[in-house]
């Protein structure tokens, strides 16, 4: 036995952790009466969406916001825009001149989010690319007047693909600034024996799981993994 772990001397009720009341009550009581006019519109235009599912979590947006202030972020990089939520929290986070690299192969669903976009008047500050995100992220890193002038990344795309944009962001993003990654519980599936998870899961489970192990053990990033919307992990660089 490893005397060195220590055991939790208290176990929440995962009952109440996992209730829907419970997401309720604090989406009623501090996500909702805070969120901006023009997120709220955006969130309720994307409900309507076949996939808006995919929608970033609005108790996630709210600390994501509350991370980019902190940062003082200015320059940021997102990978996986689908109708722009997080886009568009982020681009009202960050400052006037603040510039958001943007990018999806679909851009069918970012112009779902435009026209709120520009309501909101922050368009200037996006910069959005119509690409799968290897190619542009490969293409920055070209230039290695690119490295480590990130503020903050955010990371909701192909789940197989997290660890090759987590060697990419790494380097982009500047020592203590953000990645973060959306979907890392995958629907709590993580948790779950692999006999127990619908077939269709399955596949982006252990992308998930394998994801979780490597950047818990990547010494190059302190982590906060976190159980909320559908998990997220924030890795802050540190080397």
């Amino acid at each position: 036995m490893d005397n060195n772990v220590s055991k939790p001397t208290f176990l929440p009720n995962p009952v109440i952790l996992q209730s829907e009341d419970l997401l309720k009550y604090i989406l009623e009581t501090s996500v909702y009466p805070r969120e901006p006019e023009a997120l709220r519109e955006l969130r309720n235009a994307t409900a309507s969406h076949p996939m808006g599912f995919m929608g970033t979590a609005p108790d996630a947006g709210q600390l994501m916001a509350m991370l980019l202030k902190l940062l003082n972020a200015k320059k940021t990089i997102e990978v996986g825009v689908f109708t722009g939520y997080s886009l568009l929290l982020t681009a009202l986070a960050i400052p006037d001149d603040g510039k958001i690299i943007a990018i999806d192969p679909d851009r069918k669903a970012f112009e779902i989010g435009l026209p709120f976009i520009k309501n909101a008047g922050v368009e200037h500050k996006i910069d959005f690319v119509e690409s799968p995100a290897l190619l542009v992220l490969d293409k920055l890193l070209e230039d290695p007047a690119n490295e480590g002038t990130f503020d903050f990344g955010f990371i909701d795309a192909d789940k197989n693909n997290y660890w090759n944009y987590h060697e990419r962001l790494i380097k982009l993003v500047k020592i203590g600034g953000i990645v973060a990654y959306d979907n890392t519980l995958w629907g709590g599936t993580v948790a779950l024996p692999e006999k127990s998870v619908p077939e269709p899961k399955r596949e982006c489970r252990l992308s998930a799981l394998a994801f979780n192990k490597a950047v818990s053990n990547d010494s190059r990033v302190e982590i906060a993994f976190v159980s909320i919307g559908d998990g997220m992990i924030f890795c802050r660089r540190v080397g």
